[in-house]
């Protein structure tokens, strides 16, 4: 298969491919004037990768992931301790978003949004000391 070929295939973009290829996550076979030859192991790894990304997996966490899947004598508990520390990863930036929506629910209902130009969302944004970062912490 070419590189079309897999990148319709597998649903990938040509350019992702391409970039798999160069950091070395695949290593498809070149034909003697230089053309890549895909194989079905090949597109297979791909399908992974592109899993594994979907799930917002890092590249350096598919680089271990794929070799793990490679590893028939791999554990299960180092995919585990991943996939787990992946999750914990999720669950802060999570956190961090319901921070941010309570602190800009709060701004938006306390700014009257109308001519006047007092403004508690400006007035926020203006503030740079501790003050600010413990006024968020409180939403």
């Amino acid at each position: 298969m070419n590189i079309g070929d897999v990148a319709r295939r597998s649903g990938l973009p040509a350019k992702t491919i391409r970039y798999y290829e160069d950091i070395g996550l695949i290593r498809p076979q070149r034909s003697e004037n230089g053309y890549r030859s895909f194989r079905e192991q090949d597109l297979h790894k791909l399908a992974f990768l592109g899993r594994a990304r979907a799930l917002g997996f890092t590249i350096e966490d598919c680089r271990t992931l794929v070799a793990l899947y490679e590893d028939e004598g791999r554990e299960s508990a180092q995919v585990k301790h991943i996939a787990m520390e992946h999750l914990r990863q999720i669950e802060d930036k999570i956190a961090q978003l319901q921070s941010m929506r309570s602190t800009l629910n709060t701004l938006v209902h306390a700014c009257a949004g109308d001519n006047r130009p007092d403004c508690p969302i400006l007035e926020d944004l203006a503030q740079t000391g501790p003050e600010a970062r413990s006024a968020e912490k409180q939403s």
